[in-house]
């Protein structure tokens, strides 16, 4: 898929299931995941190169990693509608047996997944050994991770990102959501972590910024060019600009939407506000 249109209706029809399955449970995290569904669904759909079944050796695709695992309804959502599973398993969200449960987990089976990411902070860690196995491999293809910002705030992250730029793990593209919004408030309330960009530059990162993270177009750009940037000998970071809950009016610009469901009039208004595309589940 390559029509921005057809782009902004697969993100459309994603926004619905995330509102839909959080509804559903009354649980859930519905902010995060509005806020990436631009970048996950451009991932997958675009700029990955991704086999078309699933294996999870991962060797000779592109692979990638969630870290900041709540929003697991974005996930699961964009992996289903890219034909890792039927798009009907997205209802048993975080009910008894899923598959789909609050936070990925990997014994349950559900391909897509390759890490269990409830605790926040380790998906960097994951992502630089898989790109490390990657050369060890002699595999080209590159590894993609997204992390919160709120999650780097995490200490493990900083050890890792010390190593990948120490180690030249230049197949590694760590995408970061800056939305300015955790569970407890605004990042700069919660723990003011100043500019991330000259950190990850002290660290000996490459850096770039997409400005736009709720625009699909900015987003394939952004991410174009830091693929461009990978094999030059210093992995690279990508800050995406989003605004969390994107695309529900009443949801944007505030913290309180991060792990709190929608009630049936609220969801009956977030839906209205995103007409269906796909086909709902």
């Amino acid at each position: 898929m390559s029509n921005t249109q057809q782009l902004q209706d697969f993100s459309t029809q994603v926004r619905r299931d995330i509102l839909r399955m959080v509804h559903a449970v009354n649980s859930g995290h519905p902010g995060g995941s509005l806020g990436c569904t631009e970048f996950i669904t451009a991932l997958y759909q675009q700029l990955m190169d991704r086999k078309s079944g699933f294996n999870m050796d991962g060797i000779g695709e592109d692979l990638f990693f969630l870290s900041n695992g709540h929003i697991s309804p974005l996930f699961y959502s964009v992996l289903a509608r890219s034909g890792y599973f039927p798009v009907a398993e997205l209802a048993t969200f975080r009910k008894l047996n899923s598959r789909l449960q609050g936070h990925p987990t990997t014994h349950e089976g559900l391909p897509g997944v390759r890490i269990a990411s409830g605790s926040l902070g380790q998906g960097m860690s994951v992502a630089i050994g898989a790109a490390q196995a990657k050369k060890l491999n002699g595999d080209n293809h590159l590894i993609y991770s997204l992390h919160g910002d709120g999650e780097l705030q995490e200490g493990q992250n900083w050890e890792a990102i010390m190593y990948a730029s120490a180690k030249k793990v230049d197949n590694l593209i760590a995408t970061v959501d800056l939305n300015g919004q955790q569970i407890d408030g605004s990042t700069d309330e919660v723990l003011y972590m100043g500019s991330l960009k000259a950190k990850f530059e002290a660290f000996d990162w490459d850096v770039l910024e997409i400005k736009e993270g709720n625009n699909i177009e900015a987003v394939i750009k952004g991410m174009t060019e830091a693929k461009n940037r990978t094999g030059k000998g210093k992995p690279v970071c990508v800050l995406l600009h989003t605004v969390m809950g994107h695309g529900v009016d009443f949801m944007m610009y505030t913290h309180a939407w991060h792990g709190k469901a929608p009630n049936d009039e609220q969801l009956a208004i977030g839906l209205a506000q995103n007409a269906e595309t796909l086909g709902d589940y």
